[in-house]
């Protein structure tokens, strides 16, 4: 899903770090955790590790909004990307608990408008959903703000129409927030194009 969209690039970064010790961070899960939500998702306000665990080529990464009262947002699953010793991490998507992203399915086959949902738990939930590709800075489509949602393991649903796409891997990102941070859940997929 990020940073890399094919496994060629993955090899070409292996060599540039090799030859000059380009871009270290992707070394580290958590250093690329972070990259992800603050560079790719525009998530600046999360900017803390609340949990590692690294386990042989897997790892998951907690990462929080800054304050004491900001709870996790969302636990990153990476994996490495490629063979060896310096195979970089990828971010692959996310371990959900209170709020999902289930449509569409991982990996799945998308055209614009894209039909998104999952569940949710929580009061006066307020969710925003984005479509984003690596080789863009800008979300190729973003939900009308916000889609309210709460209860216990409510179903939630949002249309988001895109535009633009070049990368045959999206990411599509359901965030919700509001109440101490802009960003206090989130949650991602990756879907397909073509």
């Amino acid at each position: 899903m990020w940073p890399f969209t094919t496994l060629a690039q993955a090899q070409a970064w292996e060599r540039a770090y090799r030859s000059g010790g380009h871009q270290p961070w992707h070394l580290d899960p958590a250093q690329t955790a972070l990259s992800f939500t603050r560079d790719y998702l525009d998530f600046t306000e999360i900017d803390r590790i609340t949990s590692r665990t690294v386990s042989g080529r897997h790892a998951r990464i907690g990462v929080a909004p800054t304050g004491p009262e900001g709870g996790t947002a969302a636990v990153i699953h990476l994996v490495r990307f490629g063979d060896g010793p310096n195979a970089p991490w990828e971010v692959v998507g996310t371990d959900d608990t209170t709020f999902s992203l289930t449509t569409p399915a991982y990996g799945s086959l998308v055209r614009s408008p894209l039909e998104t949902g999952g569940r949710i738990s929580g009061v006066d939930e307020s969710i925003r959903v984005q479509v984003r590709q690596p080789s863009s800075t800008a979300p190729l489509g973003t939900s009308p703000c916000c889609t309210s949602a709460g209860g216990d393991k409510q179903p939630w649903h949002v249309t988001v129409p895109f535009s633009g796409s070049r990368d045959p891997v999206l990411t599509v990102v359901a965030s919700t927030g509001g109440h101490i941070a802009d960003v206090e859940r989130f949650t991602i997929t990756a879907v397909r194009t073509g």
